[in-house]
Order: structure tokens, then sequence, then C-alpha cells
């Protein structure tokens, strides 16, 4: 099962049956399936606690993923910051929504096993996250 939660803040994610359709399509296509899930949207403050208290960060990030895996079933708990995707989304020069849904995968991705701390490995994470949203927006929102 996959749920959204808001903590502090709102995070106007629109189509959850859909999007809850393409998590479990892009899990099916990488071998596995999708058990619970649960997205925390939450404010940069929020996070930031998070970030502290759980991984003893002292840092600002746009998602943290809690890996709860168990052979082919992904789960986990996913927070992202809905204040850095609004900001990263003028930086990189794109829409709000189209910002949330690639961190949105990006921590699906991570329970799929991508990595993305070396540049080779962010090579092929911001590879299958273009193609995970090419996906989203060919099969399951219409632009």
């Amino acid at each position: 099962m996959i749920s959204f939660h808001e903590e502090e803040i709102k995070s106007s994610l629109k189509d959850k049956a859909k999007i809850r359709l393409w998590i479990k399509a892009v899990a099916e296509k990488y071998g596995k399936r999708v058990g619970e899930i649960t997205y925390i949207f939450c404010s940069d403050d929020y996070i930031l606690d998070v970030n502290r208290q759980f991984l003893q960060h002292d840092y600002y990030t746009d998602i943290i993923t809690f890996d709860y895996c168990d052979k082919n079933k992904i789960a986990g708990d996913l927070f992202i910051s809905i204040d850095t995707v609004k900001s990263n989304s003028e930086i990189f020069k794109c829409s709000y929504l189209t910002e949330l849904h690639r961190v949105m995968i990006h921590g699906i991705l991570h329970l799929l096993g991508l990595k993305d701390k070396s540049p080779e490995d962010e090579t092929k994470m911001r590879s299958a996250e273009a193609e995970c949203l090419d996906l989203l927006y060919s099969q399951f929102l219409a632009r």
C-alpha cells in the first residue's frame, strides 16, 4: 500500500491513484512488488529534524528514504521537503509538480537498489529518473 501524509505543509499532490499505479509499474519493471510505502511531505525544518535525529546529519535535503525492503518487496518511509522541492524547481527551471514527481521516484529508485553517491551512480540515477518521468507522463498523466 502506498500512502501520503503531510506534516506542517501542503504538498499539492494530485492524481494519487495514478501516482500509485506509476510507482507499482516502476517497481515491476525492476522485478519487485510494492509493500508499505509511506510518503511524508514536510517542511525544511521538519526534514532537518529527521536528518539530525535519525541520521546525525546537520543539513537540509529534498528527500530522506528509510528502507524497509524485504526480498522482492519494496517498502519504506520517504520524507520529502516541499520547501526544497519548490526552490529546486526554480533552480532547475521546471514545474513544481515535475520536481515533486522526480523526487518521489528518486526515493523509490533508492528502494529498488539504485545509488547516487559516485558520479557514475549519479548518472545512472538521473537516467532512471528521466525514464520513470517519461513513463509517468506518457502512460499515467497526460500533460
